[in-house]
């Protein structure tokens, strides 16, 4: 049987009888009985098979997985023979085999594989050398990841609350993620597969060049079958030849994309980790075992070493064949999104003279330093003039525009800006240019993804937030009323993907407007284009009446449930303010102008009573909320509780604006 990857054909276009015969006369039972027999007997002379014919037998079966429909989920279904295959991998000798064929065992599993239940798992992993553990990183990717895992905003939040409500346990991927975990030495060793150098050589000549990989290579595996070849012959002082490459030049040219395919799943396992259960024990341990200096040791010369060429650019959750240098890139972009996502160990990514160059800004403001900074130990930052940030932005500026990059560059930027606002950390980067880039981006690049237009708009309302001189920064650059008026479609495009910017420029507005014996203040009010534009009650209420019109309860996702918090953000400010029945009249008036009364405001009060649903039993949601907004979550919560009052004397209650004929607000939405 002659193997599929050899012939470079895909199942469907191989004609596989041969396999199909040996699977349907028995054959494949056969052979996993040959191999579980030595654990079965219970004779004392127990029959040792040959590493030769162990291997056999797994090639064999893994061409009858890749040939014959249907076998690979028969094997999947025999829990006794998964359990020995991960045992099996003890064996140095058979452990690729042995790994090739569980990795296509397990993705076909409809359950998850508990390894608690895998016997001495961690003496096994323990027992892997660097090159098995990071092979093992790709098994270990299917046991830790939920079923939905990359797609989850297509799932609307009324269907995860149903099934959160039916399961209160821990899912098996989770489970599985405490186990690693406490694995001793596993995330140490990670942490050094992932920020292992590899030697170049000088000669571009005897390089492979990346791009073309796909043109010899059909996965991971072939390739690492092919490395071990390499090593074998050149232990054997062989002179060989291999694909046309001699020895001497192949095993060189091949390091670069072996390692950074490692680099790849091991990545994975620590970004999976990182958004765990064990979020803060997993964060200490990366600080401690140095991840993020040793990933800014390889920025360069690695990780983003020079810019890809001839590539199909793709988009967020599109699926692509990559090539292992853009899977690389992506995964580490969204490792430091992980990582710096409300997180204090935020400030890792940047080198001991930036920490300074921030205490500075503090100082300078007069501002009190944040504890996050002042807790920072600087034996564990980057090291040099430049972190991780720095070098980030640096190559993000230089990214082509229509570059898919772009998307998760932004993402990384933005993670570190999340949370409570920080002015420092905000001047940081407007002093290396970042706003100013970004508004090139949105204005004047001609980009048209939604995507990366989205993240964008995050960004910049995270860079801008309560920010005069930010506000002074974006009315230099938007200096002509053409430029204006195209910031002002972008954002009205979509307001799915620029809902957090108007929540930004709202929010800010509603402080600037405090801060009246402030001069400088008071001088970006009067001419900035944008704070006079959101000062207009009817612009205010134009996004009001658009946000609260564009969802409601069976369509919320984690992607768009923000635009119902700054709806709610809008009108919590007019709360205070003392204007809300201003805007519930408004909204009435609204309805009845467009010939639908009761539409918007009975969805509305749905949206509410989700959001009491939603919130009022997720402590991390609410302190984002709270931390992002500088509103207390209490308020968030009082001002829900008004909106939703039943008393028809009430002028700050939805339903004191819906007449009797319209009213449609005791709906039971969890039963849709």
């Amino acid at each position: 049987m002659s193997f599929v990857t050899e012939e470079r054909k895909t199942p469907q276009e191989s004609i596989s009888p041969n396999t199909y015969t040996f699977d349907l006369f028995g054959g494949v039972d056969l052979f996993v009985e040959i191999l579980l027999r030595p654990t079965l007997t219970v004779q004392g002379d127990l029959p040792i098979l040959s590493d030769d014919l162990i291997k056999d037998c797994l090639s064999i079966l893994y061409n009858c997985c890749i040939c014959t429909e249907g076998v690979t989920k028969s094997l999947a279904a025999r829990e006794d023979f998964v359990t020995f295959l991960f045992t099996l991998m003890s064996n140095k000798k058979v452990f690729l085999q042995t790994a090739t064929l569980i990795e296509d065992i397990l993705s076909v599993r409809k359950e998850i594989i508990q390894l608690e239940e895998i016997p001495n798992l961690a003496s096994l992993v323990q027992s892997f050398n660097q090159q098995q553990l990071a092979n093992f990183c790709r098994i270990l990717s299917v046991t830790i990841s939920e079923p939905d895992v990359g797609v989850d905003d297509k799932h609307t939040l009324l269907a995860r609350s149903t099934q959160q409500k039916t399961s209160t346990c821990l899912s098996r991927a989770e489970s599985n993620q405490v186990t690693l975990v406490n694995i001793p030495g596993f995330i140490e060793r990670l942490c050094k597969l992932a920020t292992r150098k590899v030697t170049e050589v000088a000669d571009a000549s005897a390089r492979l060049e990346l791009e073309d990989w796909h043109s010899w290579l059909d996965n991971a595996l072939v390739l690492d079958a092919l490395m071990q070849l390499a090593i074998e012959e050149a232990e054997q002082s062989s002179t060989a030849v291999l694909f046309g490459l001699t020895k001497h030049r192949l095993p060189q040219s091949m390091k670069i994309v072996h390692e950074i395919m490692y680099k790849v799943e091991v990545l994975y396992v620590l970004c999976v980790l990182l958004m765990g259960r064990q979020r803060n024990q997993v964060h200490r341990m990366l600080a401690e075992f140095k991840l993020i200096p040793g990933l800014n040791n390889l920025f360069d010369k690695l990780i983003w070493r020079r810019q890809p060429s001839g590539h199909v650019l793709h988009r967020q959750n599109q699926n692509c064949d990559c090539s292992p240098e853009i899977s690389f890139k992506i995964q580490f972009l969204r490792l430091l999104q992980s990582f710096s996502d409300h997180h204090e160990n935020k400030y890792l990514l940047l080198s001991g003279q930036e920490l300074n160059e921030l205490s500075d800004i503090y100082l300078n403001a007069n501002v009190f330093e944040m504890d996050a900074l002042n807790n920072t130990d600087r034996n564990l930052v980057c090291d040099g003039k430049k972190g991780l940030l720095t070098r980030l932005i640096s190559v993000m500026k230089k990214e082509p525009i229509d570059s898919s990059f772009r998307f998760w560059q932004a993402r990384a930027v933005e993670s570190f800006l999340r949370g409570t606002p920080s002015y420092a950390d905000q001047v940081f980067l407007l002093r290396r240019g970042l706003l100013e880039h970004i508004l090139y981006c949105i204005i004047d690049s001609g980009c048209k993804s939604h995507d990366v237009l989205q993240s964008y708009f995050d960004l910049l309302g995270e860079l801008m937030k309560f920010n005069i001189d930010a506000f002074k920064r974006f009315n230099k650059y938007v200096n002509t009323e053409e430029k204006f008026q195209m910031f002002l479609t972008q954002i009205n495009s979509s307001l799915v993907d620029s809902n957090m910017l108007v929540r930004c420029i709202v929010l800010s507005l509603d402080r600037f407007e405090s801060q009246t014996k402030d001069v400088k203040v008071v001088e970006v009010f009067s001419e900035c284009r944008l704070l006079s534009y959101m000062a207009q009650m009817e612009n205010r209420l134009s996004f009001l009446f658009r946000l609260t019109s564009i969802i409601n309860v069976q369509t919320l996702t984690q992607e768009n449930v923000s635009c119902l918090n700054t709806s709610l953000v809008i009108l919590m400010l007019a709360r205070r303010r003392g204007k809300l029945p201003f805007y519930l009249s408004a909204l009435q008036e609204k309805e009845y102008a467009e010939k639908y009364p009761g539409c918007l405001l009975n969805n509305f009060h749905n949206l509410l009573r989700f959001w009491q649903h939603h919130y009022l039993n997720k402590d991390k949601d609410s302190t984002c909320l709270e931390n992002s907004s500088c509103i207390p979550f209490t308020y968030w919560k009082e001002t829900v509780s008004v909106l939703l009052g039943s008393g028809r004397s009430s002028r700050c209650a939805i339903a004191s604006y819906i007449d009797e004929a319209y009213r449609d607000l005791d709906r039971d939405f969890l039963e849709l």
